[in-house]
């Protein structure tokens, strides 16, 4: 009896593997599907707090979540190299402008830990991001550019490709200089993607 049991569970293994295998090889980023797999839930655990901070900014609920894979993983305890917090990895001065903006005088940085006030702070300060990059025919590079690098470095940029306000998101990529803005910014847009295509399934 033992020995049975144990020839099925051996084949109860092989099957699951088998099944994950599969899954794997036809999903378009199995990179991205293990992770998850390994994230145990995390990568969809704050789907309603990210669509809610992103429609009341009137942003792409699916914008701001590839935001959020590339800024943090999903980690809400994620502190970055130059003290960003969260899962939009906020800057303590982004978080400080927000606060002031919003008149709350009770903003600690600690409460950039808190999901639903990092989510607030990153998709308000994005927002203003897009809004200072409105004129251009696609404006959401600019913005990634602004959130990535800052202001001032974006308009470095624009300077660098000599076309001024005519400076389109094609002259932006190939002047920037920073080759880890770049990839944030190719990463967020081919994620953006990837949860549209999953969406239409």
């Amino acid at each position: 009896m033992l020995r049975f049991c144990k020839k099925v569970f051996i084949l109860l293994v092989f099957a699951a593997l088998t099944a994950a295998g599969l899954v794997l090889w036809t999903s378009p980023d199995p990179e991205y599907k293990a992770q998850s797999w390994f994230a145990a839930g995390r990568f969809s655990a704050y789907d309603a707090m990210i669509a809610d901070a992103a429609r009341k900014h009137g942003l792409d609920p699916l914008l701001v979540k590839a935001m959020v894979w590339r800024e943090s993983a999903f980690d809400p305890s994620k502190v970055g190299t130059s003290g960003e917090r969260g899962l939009m990895q906020v800057s303590e001065a982004a978080a400080q402008d927000w606060a002031a903006a919003e008149k709350i005088e009770t903003f600690v940085p600690t409460d950039l830990f808190d999901a639903k006030t990092n989510l607030e702070v990153g998709t308000w300060y994005f927002k203003k991001g897009l809004e200072r990059w409105k004129q251009k025919a696609d404006p959401v590079p600019f913005a990634l550019a602004d959130y990535n690098a800052g202001h001032r470095t974006v308009e470095r940029w624009i300077a660098a490709t000599e076309r001024g306000d005519d400076a389109v998101a094609e002259n932006l990529m190939r002047a920037i200089d920073f080759p880890t803005t770049r990839k944030y910014i190719e990463d967020i847009t081919a994620r953006q993607r990837f949860y549209q295509a999953q969406e239409k399934e």
